[in-house]
């Protein structure tokens, strides 16, 4: 069974910044291809970073340069580095798992809400 777990959302004022991790089990994070991904009130979903087996990464236009998307293959954790944040970023901030065998099987956290506003 794989399991997604995120943490650290909260609220932060604009110009803040936050880590969100997600651990994992079931499943090495080291060899799939791990996301990020936000909803807005109101919105869809919508890709935010993700990170590849190999390390590569892409992100959304509007987060690039801000945030960073990484991971600690020891503690099998998947980072989300949000800096310079701004109100526009606030969204229930979801980590994904595409399978390395299966690459349409994936795997989705709970959420975790990130808000920001002064």
């Amino acid at each position: 069974q794989v399991q997604l777990v995120e943490s650290g959302g909260g609220l932060v004022q604009p110009g803040g910044s936050l880590r969100l991790s997600c651990v994992a089990s079931g499943m090495y994070v080291s060899a799939a291809t791990m996301g990020w991904y936000r909803q807005g009130p109101g919105k869809e979903r919508e890709l935010v970073a993700t990170i590849s087996s190999g390390s590569s990464t892409n992100y959304a236009d509007s987060v690039k340069g801000r945030f960073t998307i990484s991971r600690d293959n020891a503690k099998n954790t998947v980072y989300l580095q949000m800096n310079s944040l701004k109100p526009e970023d606030t969204a229930v901030y979801y980590c994904r798992l595409n399978s390395p065998f299966n690459t349409r099987t994936r795997w989705w956290g709970q959420g975790t809400q990130v808000t920001v506003s002064s």
